[in-house]
């Protein structure tokens, strides 16, 4: 290895440390999971073990090439990220920006038709099942406590 050490790598627009195993610096790309990471890998050639600030410009642009198109080197679509997607009814993978933009819109289409998951997302309730009596109570007024309307007031007699 006669490259130098980068401290930093950008990996598909995602600044890297150096010191990060490669197999945790592609999971760090927004929209790749690391089971789809050790998949990239495992069909780009890498050594997962290996740091980031170690391998070369020619494997980073194999590791970028797989990502951008998974299915042309074989990978399982049950890894994508967007399975059956909504418009088209294919399965694909989209990254960073790209994936944010989707999501928002498959949320913005269920609120739309007012389906059970589109009427918890606007009312800013819990969407999956999780129980909501005495858990996600953050950011609403749970009631008025007796010592600070007292302090309000201005009566230092307890309120007799």
């Amino acid at each position: 290895m006669s490259q130098e050490y980068r401290y930093i790598v950008r990996i598909m627009g995602t600044d890297v440390q150096g010191t990060v195993k490669v197999s945790y610096a592609v999971a760090h790309v927004k929209g790749v999971s690391s089971s789809l990471s050790n998949a990239i890998l495992k069909e780009a050639g890498v050594n997962p073990d290996l740091r980031v600030g170690l391998i070369a410009d020619s494997d980073i642009g194999k590791i970028e090439d797989v990502i951008r198109d998974p299915a042309k080197y074989s990978i399982p679509g049950w890894m994508y990220n967007r399975r059956k997607d909504s418009d088209t009814g294919k399965d694909m993978h989209v990254l960073g920006a790209d994936l944010a933009f989707k999501i928002k819109n498959d949320i913005d289409g269920a609120k739309e038709i007012r389906s059970w998951r589109g009427y918890r997302h606007a009312y800013s309730l819990k969407v999956r099942g999780q129980r909501t009596k005495t858990t996600g109570r953050a950011g609403k007024a749970l009631g008025v406590k007796k010592k600070t309307m007292m302090q309000k007031s201005g009566s230092s007699d307890g309120g007799k």
